[in-house]
């Protein structure tokens, strides 16, 4: 798969445009990932020297992106009619998701085993996707 991560609040916490503490087990998992064959790409609202010192802050972890803000290492916009912004990926992993990011075991999991938020839901709170049996008036 290729993935796209984030950098702030997802491998770090917070502190922009300082480099916030690593979240538990971010490179160690994305690391994982790489090993696993995924391409990982950083995308970042960081640019110039943040974006460079983001890199390098990861690099310096053993993660070596495969592109970074961009579908591809040689994508350039002047040299693509068809450039966009936004990336044609398979998944993203950012802190801004609908119920937030899972921890980093949790992403793995899901990854790894091609699970969904509804698969993770239903196995740990054992969600039947059956609706529940219409009770008959005289058992009420």
């Amino acid at each position: 798969m290729t993935i796209a991560v984030d950098f702030d609040g997802t491998i770090v916490e917070h502190a922009y445009p300082k480099i916030g503490r690593e979240l538990p087990f971010a490179t160690e998992t994305l690391r994982m990932l790489l090993k696993d064959h995924h391409r990982l790409i950083l995308w970042s609202v960081r640019e110039g020297e943040l974006l460079d010192e983001a890199i390098n802050w990861c690099r310096d972890r053993g993660v070596e992106f495969y592109a970074v803000n961009r579908d591809y290492p040689e994508e350039e916009p002047s040299k693509n009619n068809h450039f966009s912004r936004k990336l044609k990926v398979d998944m993203f992993i950012d802190d801004r998701n609908v119920g937030g990011l899972p921890d980093w075991g949790i992403i793995y999991d899901m990854i790894k085993h091609g699970r969904t938020w509804h698969d993770l839901l239903r196995e740990r709170h054992s969600i039947n996707d059956a609706p529940p049996k219409k009770k008959h008036w005289w058992s009420r």
